[in-house]
């Protein structure tokens, strides 16, 4: 693809995931209200939020799976459509139930667009340039993380109410589907379809019993029971049975040889501890600004901003600095100990503190989070083939929305023990004792009793410092895998240059051929690429001045020969190896493009002029309008013969045949004749009035007819594109009538006639 359509291609993705980031913050200030008006508790606050990572984890290891079998772009459309649906369906929830089971939906579709985005990029863009993009990824986190908490809160406390929170991402989600459908187009490599269905239901059963067990325990029944004992026994022997599994299958959701590399390993340990602390820890901010410190959906969402504007400085600078060094340890390492340091500040807070303070410190998770999160996952891109991108991808979001599901649930549980034991205390220093509801009590704080909302809340202030303690116990775990990752430059090229070990290539088995443009011009610096049935790269080599290349493969086989280069198209050929040499030539189609400046004849540039490009069969291929400088500049243009037209006012339209070539740009400079504007009313000499349809003709010094026309019924005649020069106006209908006239360029010129009697 070329820079201009990844270009178009990126601002797609980027608003598919401005809509599901977009779709977690807006809900995060609303949950309050929603919880007061649904009657939900503690443990369901919890759920809603786990339901849709927990759908999320489990769907991104598999979205990933398939996007190594199948088109990347139908499988973005269709997760957009999934999220759509999940949203929709939010907003009409009757019960905490439905709204849970609708967020579950919701984290099918997330699931599908927080993974497959690094997937499309990694398959369009090498991993040096690649930092760039995951820095304009890490800044619609931002924006979508600022603007969602106030958009939130803005929606919660106007009269549409809180489920036009799960509405008005609906059409930023279908304009997504739209830009997608039109911008971005990938190369489809066909391959035998096997998913590993039961590696996945067992890798999410193992993982939900588990956190079920952490988010009932201590409320519907003991830490220490028979019930605690069944859900763990459950949960790691599920877990065991689906590392034997994938261990097994041909194909497996996570592929355990992945695990074998240091950097993916660490990596994936790193991402699953970020997730924990950056899931776990910020989602409970909206909680205690509404509940701990009385604020409206709407201030609680400005109260966010530090974290927000942090995140947003940290990726995009780290991106832009990281593309240019190739290096991306440093930006790491500082991420993690920000992490670290701001999340064990944030555990000294409670229902009292300085709010600018606390602000310094969310700015400061912020930083950290922005820095760590989506280079983790390219450090992993930089390190696997092509053929695992998009199960490496998937697995280390997988692993990280993972960690923000245990996060939520582990840190949840804390949070209402917490909650409910300073609740205790407080009640018993009033001499009142009994239960305080637990985990199920409800957040409905305006039907409690004024005493009784100062001690929750109170309690609520106090008991989120614990929150931010444990994960930042979590995030030394990021620390230690950072400093541990063996930093690897950041390779230019898309896919690794080493061969597989078992493609070895056999001599005398070759494939040779000439890359050219469909006019036959070579093409230097193209990429071919050979790949085996199973998607293996086999050989690889790179074409000279003269547009040749030459590989070697194993003889009686069949491959596919991609090729990719520049500003062209990339192909993909078909082709079978029999242990003689193939000569497969490629047509590579490109797009150039055009520019050059519009100038009047005395060197002026001529603004606000059409320039019309026609193909040899008279179609319109592009048409563009010079600014005030005169600059034009046509993209994507095919190479080929054009006819060039450009009309101004005040100017004679100019047409000129240039040619152009794949990939290359072209300039071309356009001059313009000054020409008049000739236009007058044609009246009866007697009367006085208008006289319809009387011929006037424009007659040049050497007695030539330079224009005709013929007056409208107000008697109204218009000459338009006159050059300069003297002319005769002669004027027929009643008895004929000539006047002498001059036309000077640039100017219009007004004559009215007056004709005698009819002859």
């Amino acid at each position: 693809m070329t820079p201009r359509q990844v270009a178009r291609a990126f601002s797609g993705l980027l608003l598919a995931l401005l809509v599901a980031v977009l779709s977690s913050t807006i809900v995060s200030n609303a949950l309050p209200t929603i919880l007061a008006d649904l009657d939900g508790s503690q443990s369901q606050y919890t759920w809603v939020v786990t339901a849709t990572l927990l759908a999320s984890t489990a769907s991104t290891p598999i979205w990933g799976k398939l996007s190594d079998l199948f088109s990347k772009k139908l499988l973005y459309q269709l997760s957009i459509v999934i999220f759509t649906a999940g949203s929709v369906l939010g907003g009409i929830s009757q019960s905490m139930p439905e709204l849970i089971a609708f967020r579950a939906v919701q984290g099918l579709g997330m699931g599908g667009l927080q993974a497959l985005i690094q997937v499309v990029i990694a398959a369009m863009i090498s991993p040096r340039d690649r930092g760039r993009y995951s820095g304009y990824i890490g800044a619609v986190f931002a924006l979508a993380t600022v603007s969602g908490p106030l958009l939130g809160g803005l929606i919660v406390d106007s009269p549409l109410g809180w489920r036009w929170c799960f509405w008005i991402t609906v059409p930023v989600a279908v304009l997504a589907f739209i830009v997608l459908g039109r911008t971005l187009h990938l190369p489809v490599l066909k391959q035998q379809v096997k998913i590993d269905w039961l590696g996945a239901t067992l890798l999410v059963g193992g993982v939900s019993l588990l956190l079920i067990w952490i988010s009932l325990a201590g409320g519907s029944f003991g830490w220490w029971s028979w019930s605690t004992l069944l859900y763990v026994l459950g949960g790691v022997a599920t877990l065991a049975l689906a590392v034997f599994v994938e261990s097994r299958v041909s194909d497996p959701v996570v592929p355990l040889r992945l695990f074998r590399g240091r950097t993916f390993t660490l990596a994936v340990i790193g991402s699953l501890s970020v997730g924990t602390a950056m899931f776990g820890g910020a989602v409970f901010l909206g909680q205690y600004y509404q509940l701990a410190r009385g604020y409206s959906p709407t201030h609680a969402g400005l109260m966010t901003i530090p974290l927000m504007l942090g995140l947003f400085l940290s990726s995009t600078v780290a991106g832009q600095v990281i593309s240019r060094t190739g290096r991306t340890k440093p930006w790491m390492i500082g991420g993690a100990v920000l992490l670290v340091a701001s999340l064990f500040l944030l555990s000294t807070i409670d229902h009292g503190t300085n709010l600018v303070l606390m602000g310094g410190y969310l700015a400061l998770l912020g930083l950290g989070v922005g820095a760590l999160m989506q280079n983790l996952v390219l450090v992993v891109q930089n390190t696997v083939a092509m053929k695992d991108m998009g199960s490496s991808s998937s697995v280390v979001t997988f692993f990280r929305t993972l960690g923000g599901s245990a996060g939520v649930s582990a840190l949840g549980a804390l949070l209402a023990a917490k909650v409910s034991d300073h609740v205790a205390s407080a009640l018993a220093a009033l001499g009142i004792h009994g239960g305080t509801g637990g985990s199920g009590g409800s957040l409905n704080l305006g039907a409690l009793p004024e005493p009784i909302q100062s001690i929750v809340r109170a309690a609520y202030g106090d008991s989120i410092g614990s929150v931010f303690f444990a994960g930042g116990i979590i995030a030394v775990a990021t620390l230690v895998a950072v400093l541990f990752i063996k930093e690897v430059p950041l390779r230019r090229s898309i896919d690794l240059t080493t061969e597989e070990p078992a493609a070895t290539p056999v001599p005398g088995a070759n494939v040779s051929g000439v890359v050219s443009t469909p006019s036959g011009r070579p093409i230097a610096g193209a990429a071919l690429t050979l790949t085996d049935p199973a998607g293996h790269q086999v050989a690889r080599a790179v074409t000279g001045e003269d547009g040749h290349y030459e590989l070697a493969a194993p003889p009686n086989s069949g491959y596919v020969l991609i090729a990719s280069a520049g500003r062209f198209q990339p192909s993909a050929t078909a082709l079978a190896v029999n242990g003689q040499t193939v000569r497969r030539d490629v047509t590579m189609t490109g797009a150039g493009g055009l520019s050059g400046v519009v100038r009047s004849r005395a060197g002026h540039p001529v603004g606000g002029a059409t320039l019309v490009l026609t193909d040899y069969r008279g179609e319109v291929v592009a048409s563009v309008v010079t600014g005030g400088d005169g600059w034009y500049h046509v993209d994507d243009l095919p190479g080929g013969t054009y006819t060039v037209t450009v009309a101004a006012a005040g100017h004679r339209p100019s047409a000129t045949q240039l040619s152009t070539v794949d990939g290359e740009e072209s300039a071309h400079d356009v001059e313009l004749d000054s020409a008049a504007e000739l236009t007058g009313v044609v009246r009866s000499g007697r009367l006085g009035v208008p006289v319809p349809e009387a011929r006037v003709s424009l007659v040049d010094p050497a007695g030539e007819v330079v224009a005709v026309t013929t007056t409208d019924a107000e008697g109204r005649y218009r000459f338009t594109d006159v050059p300069e020069g003297d002319y005769t106006l002669v004027t027929s209908g009643f008895a004929p009538v000539s006047a002498p006239l001059a036309v000077s360029a640039g100017h219009a010129v007004s004559r009215d006639v007056e004709l005698g009697a009819t002859a």
